[in-house]
Parts: C-alpha cells; sequence; structure tokens
C-alpha cells in the first residue's frame, strides 16, 4: 500500500506544479473550452439534477456552468465537506445570489455553513443525474486522482446505495492534469468521462 501512496503523492506533486506554471488568463480559456464542450454535452443537456463543485484556483472554472444551470431550471448541488471525515453531503443551491452568500472554508470555497439544516441533500430526495467531479490529475480511462481525502469516492459509494443508482460522472480538467496512467487501488471509483481540450 505505501508504495501506491508514494506514488500518488509524487504524481500530486508533479501536477500541482504543472498547474501552477499555467497563467490566469490560459486556465480561463482552457475552463471556457471545457465549460462549452459539457454545456453540448448530451448527459448535461437531459439531466435535471446535477452536482457540481465550486472551483478552486487550481481546477477548472465552473462559473459559466452554474449560471447555465440556473438559466435552465435544473436543480444544482453542491458539497459541504466535514473537514474531520471523508464525509460529503451534496446541498441545494438556490441561485448564483444565494452562491455568494454562502461562508467561506478554510480553503477558500464557499460551502453552505455546517448548521445550515435548511437545504435539500441531493441523496435525501430524488438523487443526482450527473456529477461533476473536480481532481487533481485524470488519465483516459477514467482514473482519477483526488486530494487524498476520499471525499468523492465515499460519496459515490452512497449514490450507488440510492434506487437511482450511480449517476454519470464527467471529471473537468485542464490539459496539463492528463497523465498516461494513475495509480489507484480499490477504493478508487472510476468516472464515466474526462473532459479536456483535446489538442488539434
Amino acid at each position: 500500500m505505501s508504495a501506491l501512496r508514494a506514488a500518488k503523492q509524487a504524481m500530486r506533486r508533479e501536477i500541482k506544479r504543472r498547474v501552477a506554471a499555467l497563467s490566469e488568463d490560459e486556465k480561463r480559456r482552457q475552463s471556457l473550452v471545457v465549460s462549452f464542450q459539457l454545456l453540448k454535452h448530451p448527459k448535461y443537456v437531459s439531466a435535471q439534477r446535477i452536482a457540481l463543485f465550486l472551483s478552486m484556483n487550481d481546477e477548472v472554472c465552473t462559473q459559466e456552468i452554474i449560471k447555465d444551470v440556473f438559466k435552465w431550471g435544473k436543480s444544482c448541488f453542491i458539497p459541504r465537506y466535514q473537514s474531520d471525515s471523508n464525509h460529503m453531503d451534496m446541498l441545494r443551491l438556490h441561485s448564483l445570489q444565494d452562491m455568494d452568500a454562502l461562508p467561506l472554508t478554510s480553503w477558500n470555497i464557499r460551502q453552505p455553513a455546517a448548521d445550515d439544516s435548511s437545504r435539500e441533500e441531493a441523496l435525501s430526495g430524488g438523487g443526482v443525474d450527473l456529477i461533476l467531479m473536480p481532481g487533481l490529475g485524470f488519465d483516459r480511462s477514467g482514473n482519477r486522482l483526488g486530494r487524498g481525502k476520499g471525499f468523492y469516492d465515499t460519496y459515490l459509494e452512497r449514490c450507488m446505495q440510492h434506487p437511482r443508482g450511480k449517476p454519470y460522472t464527467i471529471a473537468l480538467a485542464f490539459k496539463e492534469q492528463l497523465c498516461e496512467q494513475i495509480p489507484v487501488d480499490d477504493n478508487d471509483v472510476l468516472i464515466d468521462e474526462v473532459l479536456y481540450e483535446e489538442d488539434e
């Protein structure tokens, strides 16, 4: 196990280095390319209940996607991470204004407050049609390298217990986050598809 962990740590460092070398303009440009790919994607177009992440600076920006979700009247769910465990809930976001009013976490991302019990949790209701996945690295086989906490793998396990079963999963990536092969173990859940800007 320790060899796998070391391989993952080395790969995380390398990918972080590659993404850190991108200019803000380049990250914005690639984010728009990937966002527009997603907005045309049949799985996105048909999805009514979408779970997505509020992006950090080293991730594909999800701002345009969130705007589009509300424009089409889809239901939007965002993560609330519990920092002391690998537990995550996907809670209903009501509007862009609602998002801007959320408190900031120590990771500088917005999420519903720990004591906010007013929001629908996706799995206690109708489940999720589509989850947009963050991650540090991806390969073309659908393997994903997360940040090591296991939030999404654990959440997908919970999705599989829901009557609707596992939702379709799409990762959003800068092309610098693509790797030949991501080292994985039995707990790592495969994702269905990775969207990135393909070289012409």
